[in-house]
């Protein structure tokens, strides 16, 4: 899966006792209502973060994963989070499509019937 949006907070990276890493990034979608979506990224993938800046466009690989947990007193939960392992730096012009639109229009459009000149016209109807 793929989410895009504006890098809106960068953490620092996290080592645990156990020697796992891990960093998160937060993006805000580019919707009618904007979501900030925390994003993890684990051991060799929290380098991808190092050549970003706050509010800069991206698109990022992301896998959902889901855990479930029974706490002690035997009630189960479950939780979600969001793993990166791609990121892609998105220039403001390639999402934005009315960019594209002007360029297509840009072509010269011809008003000349393509069929006027078609007299043999074997169409049963």
């Amino acid at each position: 899966m793929e989410l895009q949006g504006t890098v809106k907070k960068l953490f620092d990276a996290q080592t645990f006792a156990s020697g796992f890493q891990k960093r998160e990034m937060v993006i805000l979608t580019q919707e009618q209502y904007p979501q900030p979506i925390n994003i993890e990224f684990l051991s060799d993938k929290i380098s991808l973060l190092d050549n970003l800046k706050e509010g800069e466009n991206v698109k990022v690989g992301i896998n959902i994963r889901g855990r479930e947990w029974v706490s002690p007193q035997g009630e189960t939960k479950y939780f979600n989070s969001i793993t990166g392992w791609r990121v892609e730096k998105v220039s403001e012009n390639a999402s934005e499509p009315t960019q594209a639109m002007s360029q297509q229009s840009a072509t010269p459009v011809s008003n000349e019937n393509p069929f006027a000149g078609d007299d043999d016209d074997d169409l049963p109807f």
